[in-house]
């Protein structure tokens, strides 16, 4: 389960990462908070507005972004991000504290962390497969995952709590000094363990990365069953805080709620971390339970039996997102990794300013129970797509060794352009190990492979 603490790279990377991880989500939780209830009297379309400015860049810089994350150094890009976002938090914090803090100003501040954001992912998720080998890809990002949940576990809680104690201004400084541990983790990795970077010969640029994505059927399916989750079903935000005050509860209260939705998330990413492979059937599988444990919490009579059902929420909505990003990272070529990235976390992410406004509105209108049926209804269909694919697919065949088993083809990562000999970047000294193939697989169909050859 713990395979990738063997290379101290991602030992140092885990922990810094752990440390921001709560910091920004003391800050998730403090934003959301000063939007719904300080800024605004309960509007929840105003936060839905909040999370769209937020998560949008990643989807309207997405050509950029890939590029970025495929063309210059991952390390020396999550120094700049990473200082950036420390000074947009100590900037919002001390308008906060001096009571200058405006909703046009905060929604200013939400593009910003967008932007940011938007360069930050890619080259983040992309950064995992430069510390690791390719088998232990998979593990080193359910493991990620796990310590995002684990974060998640720890900082709503407490941000909500010093929420109350402190004032939230606090919650942002707080949060622009756990960024401090990031950096230090950047610096403190030894160069000479990270993975060469190979150089794609095509400069198709994002259009590469989109081609690639449109040639594989199941790629199209992983995409577009994470853009419905992400679009409807993952404004938790929306979701937890208008139930809360539906319950009576305050912001320690909403806090609490996010931990607990973490706990069922935090289980998942490990139970992830077990699998030797991401596979796509997972991900179908996950979209359906998510839709049916979003059902059964929306009619849960009280706050206590509503946080019970979150945990599985939580569980469903991480295996599937965890998996999805292994399943992508191993199966895509390591040119165009950047690239192919940036366009999931375009999709993930950049399906917020769609669905998050619904959501809010639909919270506003009919209440919040209604907003959370409509996001189990997204894993629903998603779950359907899934299902279609499978049963059209022609990767859906009889065991061989057992009759009444069906077993499912899943695609091997494989190489379909060219590229230029390796090219090393300052961190990489000529003795890295190479831990991809060098074999150049012209025009292949990777959805062909059978994964026994």
């Amino acid at each position: 389960m713990f395979r990738s603490f063997a290379n101290i790279n991602y030992r140092i990377w885990f922990a810094g990462a752990l440390i921001s991880n709560v910091g920004g989500w003391m800050q998730a939780t403090a934003q959301d908070w000063v939007v719904l209830t300080e800024l605004t009297d309960n509007d929840a379309t105003a936060m839905g507005v909040t999370m769209a400015l937020q998560f949008g860049p990643p989807l309207v810089l997405v050509s950029l972004t890939g590029w970025v994350a495929d063309r210059f150094d991952r390390r020396h890009i999550l120094f700049a991000t990473q200082s950036a976002l420390l000074a947009l938090a100590i900037a919002v914090g001390v308008l906060l504290l001096n009571d200058l803090m405006t909703l046009p100003m905060m929604f200013g501040f939400a593009l910003g962390f967008g932007v940011v954001n938007a360069f930050d992912a890619p080259a983040r998720q992309a950064f995992v497969s430069d510390m690791v080998s390719t088998g232990d890809t998979s593990n080193a990002v359910a493991l990620n995952s796990a310590s995002f949940n684990l974060a998640r576990m720890v900082g709503p809680a407490v941000g909500g709590l010093l929420i109350v104690a402190i004032g939230s201004g606090w919650v942002f400084i707080v949060n622009a000094a756990t960024f401090l541990a990031m950096l230090l983790a950047l610096l403190l990795m030894r160069r000479s363990l990270l993975a060469p970077r190979l150089k794609n010969r095509n400069r198709g640029g994002l259009a590469a990365g989109f081609r690639y994505v449109w040639g594989r059927s199941d790629l199209r399916v992983v995409f577009v069953t994470v853009f419905l989750i992400g679009a409807f079903g993952m404004n938790f935000p929306i979701f937890a805080s208008t139930m809360a005050l539906e319950f009576g509860a305050g912001a320690d209260g909403y806090g609490v709620l996010s931990s607990v939705l973490a706990i069922g998330s935090l289980i998942g990413a490990l139970l992830a971390a077990r699998r030797d492979r991401a596979r796509v059937r997972v991900v179908i599988l996950a979209a359906g339970g998510f839709g049916i444990a979003a059902f059964v919490s929306s009619a849960m009579p009280t706050y206590a039996s509503y946080a019970v059902t979150l945990t599985f929420t939580g569980f469903m909505i991480v295996t599937l997102l965890t998996t999805a990003n292994g399943y992508v990272q191993i199966t895509t070529d390591p040119t165009l990794r950047g690239r192919v990235l940036a366009l999931y976390m375009a999709v993930i992410m950049g399906s917020t300013p769609v669905g998050a406004p619904i959501a809010g509105w639909v919270a506003d209108t009919f209440g919040p129970r209604a907003a959370i049926m409509l996001g189990g209804t997204a894993g629903f269909v998603a779950c359907a797509i899934g299902v279609i694919w499978v049963a059209t697919s022609g990767r859906l065949r009889r065991d061989e060794n057992r009759r009444f088993l069906l077993t499912l083809d899943e695609t091997r990562p494989l190489r379909v352009i060219e590229v230029d000999p390796i090219e090393f970047s300052d961190e990489a000294a000529v003795t890295t190990p190479i831990r991809t193939a060098q074999k150049t697989v012209k025009k292949r169909d990777p959805e062909k492979c059978d994964p026994e050859k």
